[in-house]
């Protein structure tokens, strides 16, 4: 008797299981709302990994459906919302290739440069997007000197180049220790700006649990541990004895 409990359950158990995967099979070829409305639910629980493959098939089976740029607009702001901002950045890219008009282009177009700046991880890293996020703002500014975000663009703009020259000056203190002076004097003058005062300009540092292992740029807390000689990189190298500091 108990056996044949058992294998009920089993098989009640087997038929659920089978059901569930025959709904999933069954997604597809639904009208672009039910993937609109799937994909706005999904947002409203959190699961914007959800949110996005309803919106891929939204974009998918209805390419021309009138519901797909305001899909795209939402789900570019979850992203932001949730502080995915690399995705959020694709998204809105995403609705100024496809859908902006020439007023939104401009917002939309902020919006990247602020998910950009927003997604720029530690202080002295990533150089290659600081870059990217500098030139889009130059060409924001240059496009529309008029505009209402002008001032937070700008204001993006000059924190990225004061992060990049900090970076560059703490490049330059390392060659200056290990005694390579002109390669110290080049990262002295790398994208030099002429405006920036150093003595007004309070310099960011990293919090303590990681300034024990990185360091601040300048120094490290371990560095009367290291040797006073060449490194293994600039061992058969010469001293630029012919330059001061």
């Amino acid at each position: 008797m108990l056996k044949k409990i058992q294998l009920t359950f089993l098989l009640l158990f087997a038929l659920l299981f089978s059901s569930n995967c025959t709904k999933e099979l069954e997604e597809y070829n639904k009208p672009a709302l039910y993937w609109y409305s799937k994909m706005v639910d999904s947002i409203g629980i959190n699961n914007l990994e959800k949110a996005d493959d309803y919106y891929t098939s939204l974009q998918g089976e209805h390419i021309g459906s009138p519901l797909l740029p305001t899909a795209t607009q939402i789900i570019a702001q979850a992203h932001f919302n949730n502080e995915e901002y690399l995705l959020a950045d694709y998204f809105y890219d995403e609705y100024i290739k496809r859908y902006a008009n020439d007023k939104e282009k401009e917002f939309y177009e902020f919006k990247k440069i602020e998910a950009k700046y927003k997604s720029l991880p530690l202080p002295r890293r990533d150089q290659k997007l600081i870059r990217e996020t500098i030139a889009l703002s130059q060409t924001f500014l240059q496009t529309y000197p008029y505009s209402n975000y002008y001032s937070q663009v700008d204001t993006i703009r000059t924190r990225l180049l004061l992060g990049i020259s900090s970076l560059n000056r703490s490049i330059a203190s390392l060659y200056n220790r290990i005694d390579k002076y002109k390669s110290a004097k080049f990262y002295e003058h790398k994208d030099e700006q002429k405006w920036i005062d150093w003595n007004d300009v309070e310099i960011a540092h990293s919090p303590w649990y990681r300034e024990w292992f990185e360091g601040d740029g300048y120094g490290s807390w371990y560095g009367f541990l290291i040797p006073n000689t060449q490194s293994v990189v600039s061992r058969n190298s010469n001293k630029d004895t012919n330059i001061t500091q």
